[in-house]
């Protein structure tokens, strides 16, 4: 048995316990008396008793003197002791065989345990799985109620299609425009590419009626001056008679 000491604990203090033995002598100690059948650090061992019992028994016997009585009696006093220290075996015989019941019984119940540590982990990852399914679905759920929301909130499909047919009938209309509106405005190029060309050949003639007009003009100033030098010389030719 380990011994423990105490020593007062001043204030703020904790207990704290001392053993005079550790574990590993503990363990030495406890085995020891399991062999020898000591139950107490008190008083003599039973296997020690045991084997006085039986040297006193072996030394009456092999003295010559007559002592039948001595070894009748030292017989029995030995084998009482044997009976005595019997008793504990057995009874340790029969713990012991509890104990491996008992071990026998825990190996089976951990192995019981790990089994069903194995299946609940097994279905933990299924419905790990099945909760994974589940987000999904509910997401597609949602997904497809806020497309219902957001058709709900849409027009029926009758004013829908009407509303499709009179955008149909104004694009027809301002494609039909459009055509006209391009021819309109490829006619006016055609005619603002004759009225260029009507300018320019406009340009061309009174540019050539003030060509012939100057040269008509220049003709009739040196026409002019001629006959003014004819009237100067027959004056001339007149005065000198």
């Amino acid at each position: 048995m380990s011994v423990k000491t105490r020593k007062v604990l001043g204030k703020g203090e904790t207990m704290a316990a001392h053993y005079a033995f550790g574990p590993q002598e503990d363990d030495i100690i406890i085995k020891h008396r399991l062999l020898t059948r000591t139950t107490t650090t008190r008083g003599e061992p039973p296997l020690k008793k045991l084997q006085k019992k039986f040297t006193a028994l072996v030394l009456e016997i092999e003295k010559d003197a007559d002592n039948y009585s001595d070894c009748e009696r030292l017989a029995k006093a030995f084998l009482q002791e044997v009976n005595t220290f019997e008793i504990p075996l057995l009874k340790s015989r029969a713990v012991i065989d509890a104990n491996v019941r008992e071990k026998e019984n825990f190996n089976e119940l951990q192995n019981e345990i790990n089994w069903k540590i194995a299946q609940v982990q097994v279905e933990i990852e299924d419905l790990k799985k099945l909760l994974e399914q589940s987000k999904i679905e509910r997401q597609h759920k949602e997904e497809c109620e806020g497309i219902r929301k957001l058709v709900a909130t849409q027009p029926p499909r009758s004013e829908t299609q009407k509303a499709i047919t009179e955008l149909e009938k104004e694009i027809a209309a301002l494609e039909a425009e459009n055509t006209s509106g391009s021819r309109l405005l490829e006619l006016r190029k055609k005619q603002f590419a004759l009225l260029l060309h009507v300018v320019d050949e406009l340009q061309a003639t009174i540019d050539e009626d003030q060509k012939s007009s100057a040269e008509e003009l220049r003709n009739s100033m040196e026409e002019h001056k001629g006959t003014a030098e004819d009237s100067n010389g027959a004056g001339d030719a007149m005065a000198i008679d």
